[in-house]
């Protein structure tokens, strides 16, 4: 998400929390060379991520059968998955419930859950469907709802960019609290100061003032209810070496571990849950070209290699 506008420094509006944030991974479902990963793949990941965390996200329940072979990797592994159903674009006046690609995963997710039960952290439905224009808020809610009543002891709720949770383009999620569609309380706002163009020495200042942007919104929006939201940072981080710049936010290793550091270990001091974009480089993405018309390579944004070699200390200043 490449955003602009940076909202004021508001440190003051620090979540309620006296514990440390935890450290969740985004976790890809295919291996270096573009094939699916099954059980085995997805055991190594969990491996080399255990002295870090034990919470991955997903992004779709259906797609390489990932649903299949996350979960039961997780629950040998004692690892958490929030598991993520992806909703389509939708004309603005279609109320229905229909799209293709949610009900597929929507179809995963009841048959692979019962299963593994004790491994699922949460459920998302949309990645960033509203900052994509593909759902208005009221559509979202009401496939986030349908979603709550087959799950109803699962936290349900999207992920999304900051500045639609901080810009009024979410209120419906919270401002409608009804039988048929109950307040969202289970919010993943993504948040990439890279994406903005800032430079890695600046940029937890900026990551800082996006989410503290988002969370004052919702806690102005709900009043005495936001204690009953969970807003969690759902992706963050910064491409290493091989990846490319976008404007004043130069990739490379070194800055990847600044933004690591001041960033991410700064978000955790605050109390912030968070997920890293992402765990393991995608070397099998094709190239892409970014919203200023030059290459953007999204093959190098994992904290490792895809061979889950490491690319910098990621311990955290005490």
């Amino acid at each position: 998400m490449r955003i602009s506008s940076i909202l004021p420094f508001l440190l003051a509006i620090a979540p309620a929390v006296t514990a440390r944030g935890t450290l969740g991974f985004s976790l890809g479902d295919k291996k270096h060379d573009g094939h699916c990963k099954e059980k085995k793949d997805y055991l190594k990941d969990f491996a080399k991520l255990k002295d870090l965390s034990s919470l991955v996200r997903t992004y779709s329940g259906s797609e390489c059968d990932t649903s299949k072979y996350v979960l039961p990797a997780a629950a040998d592994s004692g690892f958490k998955v929030v598991l993520g159903i992806w909703v389509g674009k939708q004309d603005k006046n279609d109320d229905s419930i229909n799209d293709a690609s949610f009900q597929k995963d929507f179809a995963a997710l009841k048959e692979f859950i019962p299963k593994h039960p004790d491994a699922v952290e949460a459920i998302t439905v949309g990645s960033e469907t509203l900052y994509r224009g593909d759902l208005t808020g009221p559509q979202l809610h009401k496939y986030i709802s349908t979603v709550k009543k087959a799950f109803p002891d699962i936290p349900v709720g999207t992920a999304d960019s900051w500045n639609k949770f901080a810009d009024g383009t979410a209120d419906d999620l919270f401002t409608t609290d009804t039988d048929e569609n109950p307040m969202v309380t289970y919010v993943l706002a993504n948040a990439f100061a890279y994406w903005q163009g800032t430079a890695a020495d600046k940029a937890h200042k900026t990551y800082f003032n996006d989410m503290a942007g988002a969370m004052k919104h919702i806690q102005k929006l709900t009043g005495d209810k936001a204690s009953k939201i969970k807003v969690i940072n759902g992706e963050t981080g910064w491409p290493t070496d091989g990846g490319t710049d976008y404007e004043a936010a130069k990739a490379g290793t070194k800055n990847a571990e600044t933004f690591w550091k001041k960033g991410v270990c700064g978000m955790l001091d605050w109390g912030v849950d968070l997920f890293y974009f992402e765990a393991f480089d995608e070397s099998w993405k094709p190239d892409s070209t970014g919203d200023n018309g030059q290459p953007q390579s999204e093959k190098y944004w994992g904290l490792f290699t895809d061979d889950r070699s490491s690319k910098f200390d990621t311990s955290c200043p005490k």
